[in-house]
């Protein structure tokens, strides 16, 4: 899983905030103890002298055995001062532990890494950070979810041309979507082409896919064609460091991502550089085995129709076309 570098840095600011947090309530506690009791203070002070007492003993340049005089008489020192402050603490209140500066996450000491890479909780932090920037660019809300979806708007009517009803249609693309999403990214389809006319749920299904894999701890991206064209198109061709710095990283976030939603597929000029572009990012998700879900208006059809013969084939081989019809919910 890898997470956009923005998003890494949303998460890693409020994990250092809750660190800080944590640090001035212990801090703030620890004055209100010192001034109750202040022999509590002398026999903190006193603890921390025997520590550095241990380290003058050890740069001291003479050997010292572990089990020496000296070192012995420091220790039983330490531990008659922290029974003498546990004592106090108990005295006024607290546990033994209540001035210790103890990290929330054990597994990584509220640094967010581990040996093993991004520890749990900040992936959890980033998790609900990439959340927050889903919920902005879709207009995520409550009844985004899959099992808040309503099939009863959907006419169970027959639909020209079509085999089955809206209704009936609809029901079989929700049941691969929540496979997808649910199933991610064990699911035996890895990339969806939404096809059909605007208002049909399309934008909405892409919200509820986004949300659960979100919710399962994946990378997602969601943007608009349009979008992704110009990010491209600035990093070929501006001359300003740091355009092309954004825009190079913005590259990296559509090529990287463990789920990329690319809505409004056709609504760009066709230009050479948007045929490349958009092969660029087709191709190299293909490879390197990651998920897509292109949503747009066009068939399939008008795809192969608008797009290069190399692109329209991965599309229409390598990606499951489901089919949105019926009348626009938004008029209705």
């Amino acid at each position: 899983m890898s997470y956009e570098p923005n998003v890494v840095r949303r998460a890693l600011a409020r994990l250092e905030r809750r660190r800080d947090s944590r640090e001035r309530r212990r801090f703030q506690l620890e004055r209100e103890l010192y001034a109750r009791e202040p022999r509590l203070r002398e026999a903190d002070a006193a603890l921390r002298g025997t520590m550095a007492d241990l380290a003058l003993l050890a740069a001291g340049g003479k050997p010292v055995k572990a089990d020496g005089p000296e070192i012995a008489a420091i220790r039983a020192r330490n531990q008659a001062l922290q029974e003498e402050r546990n004592r106090l603490l108990a005295g006024l209140g607290c546990g033994p532990g209540a001035l210790d500066q103890v990290p929330a996450c054990p597994r990584c000491g509220d640094t967010g890494w581990t040996e093993g890479g991004m520890c749990a909780c900040l992936r959890e932090l980033c998790a609900q950070e990439q959340m927050k920037a889903l919920t902005a660019l879709l207009n995520l809300t409550e009844e985004q979810d899959f099992d808040k979806l309503r099939l009863d708007v959907y006419s169970d009517l027959p639909w020209q041309g079509q085999p089955r009803s809206p209704r009936e249609q609809m029901s079989r693309v929700i049941q691969v979507c929540e496979g997808y999403a649910r199933q991610f990214p064990g699911y035996p389809l890895k990339n969806l082409l939404f096809s059909g006319g605007t208002g049909l749920g399309k934008t909405f299904l892409s919200g509820c896919i986004a949300r659960e894999v979100s919710r399962r701890g994946f990378s997602v991206v969601y943007d608009t064609a349009i979008n992704l064209f110009a990010a491209f198109e600035t990093r070929r061709f501006t001359k300003d460091a740091g355009e092309e710095r954004e825009a190079r990283e913005a590259a990296r976030r559509y090529l990287g991502c463990d789920l990329l939603i690319l809505d409004d597929l056709g609504s760009e000029l066709t230009t050479p550089l948007a045929q490349t572009t958009l092969y660029e990012v087709v191709d190299s998700r293909l490879q390197s085995g990651r998920h897509t879900v292109i949503s747009t208006n066009l068939s399939m059809e008008r795809i192969a129709a608008r797009y290069t013969p190399q692109l329209s084939s991965r599309i229409g081989g390598l990606y499951r076309e489901l089919t949105f019809y019926g009348d626009d919910l938004r008029l209705r």
